[in-house]
């Protein structure tokens, strides 16, 4: 191949070190936890999004292994045609019973499911209403869908009802939010948003990625969080999170949940789950299901964390959740303080353009259940070491 047939991407990759922004990505060594062995160096993991700790609970992990021993481990097909495997339907109900949805579809990832289920609700003629700090996965699905963009002001219910006035010509509307942001840990207000839904009757979509296992009694998302049962259209979520597993799902009205089956693509032309993810899934479920004690204990974890950071002086912007930024502004202060804890024992990866705006770089740090107090003590003795040494607190 001619190497000047990508020599701009070389000067793209320049650029990207100059600026702070190349992403260095590390190895993990260990199983996902609250400790890990990074690039050889263990570490406390503060940068995951395992918020439960379940990614190498016992009972998931055996859980796929009798799965392996019963079905196999691929289903070698997609879900419509030779591919939908007793567990997927376990699952799919087990997940409607526990959010008290009509009906629930499961999907590759929650990535997956967005696209999924954005494409195939609205279309050219139709307009849809995005709050303008949601998703990249929401972002791209609106964007496959081919209907009109109307971003509105984040978290603006107002900015959103002008929005609305102004859109006169349209076919069907459907409003879209992220539940919980996951830069910046801050909750949508979704009970008004579902008054300007039901005073307009526009489709209501919200996508409860960081919400699920963390927001409701016992983890069972936003639309529980705010006792809206009924009132949501569309609720996506991800079984890659507090679930500890992998895979999307979309929970709802029944004729949307079989409406997504007839025409969500990536339903229909990628391959199921695989049969060990599935079941795990199906373990997670039961552990949310038999107790709560973990999304407690990892709410007590994150309150701790942040009221800790904020009595070292620093900025921890509007987090509501366990997500908690640590805000730092430029891109190469955040990746240096990124490289300092990791060297002081803290994993905690910054976050900049254009994952977040310019200017707006940061650390941002995951809490999970599964962090120890001394876990927590000692990450935040090296963020004060850190945040003294580069001059962002005193």
């Amino acid at each position: 191949m001619d190497a000047n047939r990508t020599a701009y991407l070389e000067t793209q990759l320049q650029d990207l070190h100059a600026q702070g922004l190349f992403n260095h990505i590390r190895t993990i060594d260990s199983p996902m936890d609250a400790r890990l062995v990074v690039d050889s160096q263990p570490v406390i993991n503060l940068c995951a999004n395992n918020y439960l700790g379940l990614a190498n609970h016992p009972l998931l992990r055996e859980a796929a292994k009798q799965a392996i021993d019963q079905y196999g481990i691929g289903p070698g097909a997609v879900r419509s045609i030779a591919g939908t495997m007793r567990p997927h339907i376990e699952l799919e109900h087990r997940l409607a019973a526990f959010k008290g949805a009509e009906a629930v579809i499961t999907l590759q990832s929650g990535f997956a499911a967005n696209l999924a289920t954005i494409p195939a609700l609205v279309g050219r003629g139709d307009v849809i209403f995005s709050d303008q700090l949601n998703h990249a996965s929401i972002i791209d699905g609106c964007r496959l869908s081919r209907a009109k963009i109307v971003a509105y002001a984040h978290n603006d219910v107002d900015d959103l009802r002008r929005k609305i006035a102004e859109e006169t010509e349209y076919e069907r509307r459907l409003i879209i939010t992220d539940g919980v942001f996951s830069m910046d840990g801050d909750i949508a207000p979704l009970d008004q948003l579902v008054a300007v839904a039901e005073e307009h009757n526009i489709l209501l979509m919200v996508d409860d990625a960081h919400g699920e296992g963390v927001l409701g009694r016992g983890g069972r998302g936003i639309v529980d969080h705010f006792g809206l049962h009924g009132r949501v259209d569309v609720e996506v979520g991800t079984l890659s999170k507090a679930f500890g597993v992998v895979g999307g799902l979309v929970a709802g009205r029944q004729n949307i949940i079989d409406w997504l089956r007839q025409r969500a693509r990536p339903f229909l032309f990628s391959s199921a789950m695989s049969i060990p993810d599935t079941a795990a899934c199906l373990a997670a479920v039961g552990l949310l299901q038999a107790s709560e004690e973990r999304v407690e204990r990892l709410w007590s974890n994150a309150a701790f964390f942040r009221e800790a950071l904020q009595g070292l002086g620093f900025d921890t912007g509007a987090s509501q959740t366990p997500i908690i930024p640590v805000m730092l502004g430029e891109a190469p202060l955040a990746q240096e303080f990124s490289r300092r804890l990791f060297e002081a024992g803290v994993f905690a990866m910054a976050i900049g353009y254009p994952t977040v705006a310019q200017g707006k770089a940061r650390i941002r740090v995951m809490n999970s259940a599964a962090h120890s107090q001394t876990d927590l003590e000692e990450a935040l003795e090296a963020f004060a070491q850190v945040g003294k040494a580069l001059g962002v607190i005193r």
